[in-house]
Protein backbone atom coordinates (compact mmCIF):
# COMPACT_ATOMS: atom_id res chain seq x y z
CA UNK A 1 0.00 0.00 0.00
CA UNK A 2 1.16 3.31 -1.20
CA UNK A 3 0.70 6.24 1.34
CA UNK A 4 -1.90 8.61 0.42
CA UNK A 5 -0.05 12.26 0.29
CA UNK A 6 3.41 13.64 -1.54
CA UNK A 7 4.52 13.97 2.13
CA UNK A 8 4.13 10.29 3.20
CA UNK A 9 5.63 9.15 -0.19
CA UNK A 10 8.74 11.45 0.65
CA UNK A 11 8.56 10.04 4.33
CA UNK A 12 9.29 6.46 2.49
CA UNK A 13 13.27 5.67 2.82
CA UNK A 14 14.66 6.91 -0.45
CA UNK A 15 14.85 3.95 -2.60
CA UNK A 16 11.11 3.34 -2.14
CA UNK A 17 9.83 6.57 -2.66
CA UNK A 18 12.26 6.85 -5.61
CA UNK A 19 10.47 3.88 -6.91
CA UNK A 20 6.99 5.18 -6.71
CA UNK A 21 7.69 8.61 -8.52
CA UNK A 22 9.67 6.86 -11.57
CA UNK A 23 5.98 5.24 -12.24
CA UNK A 24 5.29 8.68 -13.70
CA UNK A 25 8.36 8.66 -15.89
CA UNK A 26 7.08 7.51 -18.97
CA UNK A 27 8.88 4.64 -20.68
CA UNK A 28 9.25 5.96 -23.98
CA UNK A 29 11.27 9.04 -22.94
CA UNK A 30 13.82 6.38 -22.02
CA UNK A 31 13.66 4.31 -24.88
CA UNK A 32 13.42 7.48 -27.18
CA UNK A 33 16.26 9.16 -25.79
CA UNK A 34 18.72 6.34 -25.44
CA UNK A 35 18.22 7.14 -20.84
CA UNK A 36 19.64 4.01 -18.95
CA UNK A 37 16.63 2.60 -17.46
CA UNK A 38 18.37 1.46 -14.25
CA UNK A 39 21.01 4.08 -13.71
CA UNK A 40 18.96 7.04 -15.22
CA UNK A 41 22.10 8.11 -16.98
CA UNK A 42 22.75 9.03 -20.35
CA UNK A 43 27.10 9.06 -21.38
CA UNK A 44 27.38 7.89 -17.61
CA UNK A 45 25.88 10.98 -16.17
CA UNK A 46 22.57 11.32 -14.55
CA UNK A 47 19.90 13.10 -16.36
CA UNK A 48 16.95 12.45 -14.10
CA UNK A 49 16.58 14.43 -10.70
CA UNK A 50 13.73 13.83 -8.25
CA UNK A 51 13.89 16.29 -5.34
CA UNK A 52 11.62 14.87 -2.50
CA UNK A 53 13.18 15.68 0.81
CA UNK A 54 11.69 14.25 3.72
CA UNK A 55 8.98 16.32 5.68
CA UNK A 56 8.36 18.36 2.36
CA UNK A 57 5.16 18.22 0.78
CA UNK A 58 6.28 18.85 -2.90
CA UNK A 59 7.89 16.44 -5.60
CA UNK A 60 9.75 18.38 -8.35
CA UNK A 61 10.97 15.35 -11.39
CA UNK A 62 13.07 16.68 -13.88
CA UNK A 63 14.66 15.05 -17.40
CA UNK A 64 17.26 16.01 -19.66
CA UNK A 65 18.39 14.62 -22.80
CA UNK A 66 21.43 14.97 -21.48
CA UNK A 67 23.45 16.43 -18.55
CA UNK A 68 24.64 19.63 -20.05
CA UNK A 69 21.35 20.77 -21.49
CA UNK A 70 19.86 23.96 -20.45
CA UNK A 71 16.18 22.94 -20.12
CA UNK A 72 14.60 19.55 -19.24
CA UNK A 73 12.48 17.57 -21.64
CA UNK A 74 10.54 16.72 -19.04
CA UNK A 75 9.35 18.56 -15.67
CA UNK A 76 6.75 18.26 -13.05
CA UNK A 77 5.93 19.60 -9.96
CA UNK A 78 3.38 18.64 -7.36
CA UNK A 79 2.57 19.32 -4.21
CA UNK A 80 -0.55 18.15 -1.42
CA UNK A 81 -2.91 21.12 -1.00
CA UNK A 82 -3.52 21.45 3.03
CA UNK A 83 -6.79 19.84 2.49
CA UNK A 84 -4.93 16.33 1.68
CA UNK A 85 -5.72 16.99 -1.89
CA UNK A 86 -2.96 16.39 -5.00
CA UNK A 87 -2.08 19.34 -7.17
CA UNK A 88 -0.20 19.62 -9.95
CA UNK A 89 1.59 23.20 -9.89
CA UNK A 90 3.57 22.79 -13.20
CA UNK A 91 4.18 20.10 -15.75
CA UNK A 92 6.30 20.58 -18.95
CA UNK A 93 7.18 18.95 -21.62
CA UNK A 94 10.33 20.51 -24.39
CA UNK A 95 11.11 18.94 -27.71
CA UNK A 96 15.05 19.65 -27.13
CA UNK A 97 15.49 19.74 -31.26
CA UNK A 98 13.18 22.68 -31.06
CA UNK A 99 14.53 26.33 -31.50
CA UNK A 100 14.96 27.88 -28.31
CA UNK A 101 13.37 30.93 -27.83
CA UNK A 102 14.89 33.46 -24.91
CA UNK A 103 11.32 34.64 -23.45
CA UNK A 104 12.44 33.65 -19.88
CA UNK A 105 15.09 36.55 -19.65
CA UNK A 106 14.95 40.15 -20.19
CA UNK A 107 16.90 41.70 -22.33
CA UNK A 108 18.96 42.63 -19.13
CA UNK A 109 19.18 38.63 -18.26
CA UNK A 110 16.78 38.90 -15.76
CA UNK A 111 13.97 36.11 -15.43
CA UNK A 112 10.72 37.09 -16.62
CA UNK A 113 8.90 34.29 -14.87
CA UNK A 114 8.41 33.13 -18.66
CA UNK A 115 6.71 36.35 -19.32
CA UNK A 116 4.59 36.75 -15.97
CA UNK A 117 7.05 39.45 -13.93
CA UNK A 118 8.46 41.19 -17.21
CA UNK A 119 8.80 40.77 -21.08
CA UNK A 120 11.13 40.02 -23.49
CA UNK A 121 8.79 41.15 -26.33
CA UNK A 122 11.64 40.41 -29.59
CA UNK A 123 11.82 37.18 -28.00
CA UNK A 124 8.17 36.16 -27.22
CA UNK A 125 6.92 37.83 -30.87
CA UNK A 126 9.59 35.10 -32.79
CA UNK A 127 8.39 32.69 -30.36
CA UNK A 128 4.98 33.23 -31.31
CA UNK A 129 5.64 33.39 -35.49
CA UNK A 130 7.25 30.34 -35.10
CA UNK A 131 3.24 28.45 -33.54
CA UNK A 132 4.50 28.85 -29.80
CA UNK A 133 1.86 29.99 -27.08
CA UNK A 134 2.83 32.02 -23.92
CA UNK A 135 5.57 30.59 -21.50
CA UNK A 136 7.07 28.36 -23.72
CA UNK A 137 10.90 28.70 -24.56
CA UNK A 138 10.68 25.29 -27.08
CA UNK A 139 7.92 23.81 -28.86
CA UNK A 140 6.32 20.87 -26.94
CA UNK A 141 6.70 17.40 -27.52
CA UNK A 142 2.53 17.15 -27.89
CA UNK A 143 2.22 14.13 -25.82
CA UNK A 144 -0.14 15.57 -22.84
CA UNK A 145 -2.95 12.77 -23.87
CA UNK A 146 -0.42 10.17 -23.14
CA UNK A 147 0.74 11.74 -19.95
CA UNK A 148 -2.40 11.73 -18.62
CA UNK A 149 -3.57 8.71 -17.63
CA UNK A 150 -0.13 7.78 -16.54
CA UNK A 151 -0.65 10.69 -13.67
CA UNK A 152 -4.16 9.55 -13.47
CA UNK A 153 -2.57 5.98 -12.29
CA UNK A 154 -0.05 7.44 -9.65
CA UNK A 155 -3.02 9.40 -8.48
CA UNK A 156 -5.19 6.33 -7.58
CA UNK A 157 -2.43 4.76 -6.39
CA UNK A 158 -2.35 7.36 -3.65
CA UNK A 159 -5.61 6.22 -2.88
CA UNK A 160 -7.24 9.30 -4.93
CA UNK A 161 -10.49 9.63 -7.21
CA UNK A 162 -9.02 12.91 -8.37
CA UNK A 163 -6.21 15.97 -9.01
CA UNK A 164 -6.24 19.18 -9.30
CA UNK A 165 -4.69 21.35 -11.65
CA UNK A 166 -3.76 24.93 -11.82
CA UNK A 167 -3.80 26.44 -15.91
CA UNK A 168 -1.40 29.40 -16.12
CA UNK A 169 -2.38 30.73 -19.15
CA UNK A 170 -5.41 30.50 -21.51
CA UNK A 171 -4.28 28.12 -23.73
CA UNK A 172 -3.56 25.48 -21.05
CA UNK A 173 -7.19 25.89 -19.65
CA UNK A 174 -8.62 24.86 -22.94
CA UNK A 175 -6.23 22.23 -23.58
CA UNK A 176 -6.90 20.93 -19.88
CA UNK A 177 -10.72 21.03 -21.24
CA UNK A 178 -10.48 18.92 -23.82
CA UNK A 179 -8.82 16.20 -21.87
CA UNK A 180 -11.43 16.02 -19.11
CA UNK A 181 -10.89 18.37 -16.77
CA UNK A 182 -13.48 20.81 -15.20
CA UNK A 183 -13.43 23.71 -12.71
CA UNK A 184 -13.31 24.20 -9.17
CA UNK A 185 -12.60 28.23 -10.15
CA UNK A 186 -12.64 29.76 -13.21
CA UNK A 187 -15.71 28.25 -15.38
CA UNK A 188 -17.74 31.30 -15.46
CA UNK A 189 -14.26 33.74 -16.16
CA UNK A 190 -13.78 31.23 -18.95
CA UNK A 191 -16.97 31.69 -20.69
CA UNK A 192 -17.19 35.62 -20.20
CA UNK A 193 -13.59 35.68 -22.11
CA UNK A 194 -14.85 33.56 -25.00
CA UNK A 195 -18.01 35.75 -24.95
CA UNK A 196 -16.36 39.09 -24.92
CA UNK A 197 -13.70 37.94 -27.84
CA UNK A 198 -16.39 37.91 -30.50
CA UNK A 199 -17.09 40.24 -32.76
CA UNK A 200 -18.98 43.50 -31.01
CA UNK A 201 -17.71 41.78 -27.35
CA UNK A 202 -15.50 44.28 -24.98
CA UNK A 203 -12.15 42.90 -25.90
CA UNK A 204 -12.51 42.58 -29.65
CA UNK A 205 -12.48 46.06 -30.22
CA UNK A 206 -9.06 45.55 -28.88
CA UNK A 207 -7.73 43.49 -31.16
CA UNK A 208 -5.45 46.24 -33.67
CA UNK A 209 -3.08 45.44 -36.62
CA UNK A 210 -0.48 47.35 -35.07
CA UNK A 211 0.14 45.09 -32.07
CA UNK A 212 1.67 41.90 -33.09
CA UNK A 213 0.15 40.28 -29.91
CA UNK A 214 -2.97 41.46 -30.52
CA UNK A 215 -4.03 40.66 -34.05
CA UNK A 216 -7.86 41.30 -35.62
CA UNK A 217 -8.17 37.64 -35.99
CA UNK A 218 -6.60 36.80 -32.63
CA UNK A 219 -9.79 35.79 -31.15
CA UNK A 220 -10.55 32.97 -34.06
CA UNK A 221 -7.79 30.91 -32.60
CA UNK A 222 -6.92 29.38 -29.04
CA UNK A 223 -3.33 30.79 -29.39
CA UNK A 224 -4.46 33.95 -30.68
CA UNK A 225 -6.17 34.67 -28.06
CA UNK A 226 -3.76 33.59 -25.12
CA UNK A 227 -0.88 35.82 -26.53
CA UNK A 228 -3.77 38.79 -26.91
CA UNK A 229 -4.58 37.84 -23.06
CA UNK A 230 -0.92 37.65 -22.22
CA UNK A 231 -0.60 40.67 -23.67
CA UNK A 232 -2.75 42.30 -21.25
CA UNK A 233 -5.70 42.21 -23.17
CA UNK A 234 -8.33 41.44 -20.42
CA UNK A 235 -6.44 44.75 -18.49
CA UNK A 236 -5.68 42.09 -15.93
CA UNK A 237 -3.15 39.06 -15.29
CA UNK A 238 -4.59 35.25 -16.21
CA UNK A 239 -4.58 33.99 -12.52
CA UNK A 240 -6.97 32.42 -10.25
CA UNK A 241 -8.10 29.59 -12.04
CA UNK A 242 -8.28 26.07 -11.07
CA UNK A 243 -9.23 22.81 -12.55
CA UNK A 244 -9.59 19.46 -11.22
CA UNK A 245 -9.53 16.15 -13.30
CA UNK A 246 -11.71 12.62 -12.01
CA UNK A 247 -9.98 9.67 -12.80
CA UNK A 248 -11.50 7.64 -15.89
CA UNK A 249 -13.88 10.03 -16.53
CA UNK A 250 -14.16 13.55 -18.35
CA UNK A 251 -16.12 16.26 -17.43
CA UNK A 252 -17.05 17.42 -21.40
CA UNK A 253 -16.49 21.01 -20.73
CA UNK A 254 -16.02 23.09 -23.84
CA UNK A 255 -15.72 26.83 -23.12
CA UNK A 256 -14.65 27.99 -26.34
CA UNK A 257 -16.63 25.57 -28.72
CA UNK A 258 -15.00 24.25 -32.05
CA UNK A 259 -11.69 25.74 -31.42
CA UNK A 260 -8.41 25.66 -33.58
CA UNK A 261 -5.15 25.92 -32.41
Amino acid sequence: MWPNSIRGVNNLPEEEKRAIYLTMLPEWVLRSYGIDPVTLTVDNQPVVQIRCPAGSRALEMSVKRRATDLDPMFYLNVADTFNNQLLVLLVVVNDPDAPRFHIDRDQDGNSTQLGTTSRNLAAEEAAMRAGLAPGQVRAGLRVFKQLVPIFEEFVSNLGHDLFLIEPLAYHNAIVFERYGFNYVRGYQEMVSIHHEFQPGGAVHYKLVPDNPFRQPDAWKSVRGRSWAIHDGILGHPFTGFQMYKRIGASAGISTFPDSIW
